[in-house]
């Protein structure tokens, strides 16, 4: 909206001031043509490598700008980037960095790269996405087959909710993966599961399981995943076992995140 657009330039108009400053990329409500009336304004502020350097030194990563303030709740929600940043998150960004950066828009650059460089990041490659499915296939398995039933066995309500929970995380994002939809944070989980596409019963199974976990509820839904997304002949007990150490246990020593984190 105008508005926006104006408070936008007039941030731009500021740091542009700044030598150190390499670009501002416009994200959120307002790149994506979403906002609201009172929609704040989401900027990645890209400065050069020394600059960047200093504001981590600082753990100074993100802060809110009151510039060009003509509207009600009108501000700038700034986030520190540089162009390392944006390379290293267009190869292993996880899902919400890759996300806010869909529909970015290059509001100001002093480097022709930039715009190559901020459309990298939500892509994925084919590769990447068949991976998910598996990963998150295999953390389905385990939460929702060994882990809870512990949690029965034991009468144990933390675990119960535990498994519950990262079970329905884990379907959630196996169904976003087959759909190569990243997730942008959990906030958005309950909504996103209804609008990909899924088979008959997918929801209501992830429903009841949300609202009841237990071996019935996630027996149902771990079948109805099989059945869409598992391998032909189905994800043996060792694949999934062993997919899993290797998400999660093992994350720390391949530099990688764990499965749930993507």
């Amino acid at each position: 909206m105008e508005h926006q657009e104006r408070a936008l330039a007039a941030y731009v108009e500021q740091v542009a001031e700044d030598p150190a400053t390499l670009g501002v990329v416009l994200v959120g409500s307002l790149a994506r043509g979403t906002e609201r009336e009172d929609s704040d304004v989401d900027v990645y502020l890209i400065v050069d490598a020394a600059r960047f350097a200093q504001l981590g030194r600082e753990d100074r990563w993100a802060w809110t700008d009151r510039v060009g303030e003509d509207y009600p709740g009108s501000y700038v929600d700034v986030k520190a980037a540089s162009p390392d940043y944006l390379r290293t998150a267009a190869a292993s960004g996880d899902d919400p960095t890759r996300a806010s950066f869909l529909g970015a828009r290059v509001a100001f650059s002093r480097r022709e790269e930039l715009p190559a460089l901020v459309a990298a990041i939500p892509r994925l490659s084919e590769d990447a996405w068949a991976g998910r499915v598996r990963s998150h296939l295999a953390q389905a398995h385990l939460h929702g087959g060994y882990f809870l039933r512990q949690a029965e066995q034991r009468g144990d309500p933390f675990l119960l909710q535990h498994a519950g929970t990262h079970l329905a995380l884990a379907a959630a994002r196996a169904a976003l993966a087959a759909d190569r939809r990243l997730m942008p944070g959990a906030k958005y989980i309950h909504r996103l599961v209804r609008e990909v596409p899924s088979p008959d019963g997918f929801v209501e199974a992830w429903d009841r399981l949300l609202a009841g976990p237990s071996i019935g509820t996630a027996g149902r839904l771990v079948e109805i995943l099989d059945e869409w997304l598992g391998p032909e002949g189905g994800m043996g007990v060792d694949e999934s076992l062993s997919v899993f150490i290797r998400d999660n246990e093992l994350a720390w020593l391949r530099g990688t995140l764990p499965a749930e984190y993507f």
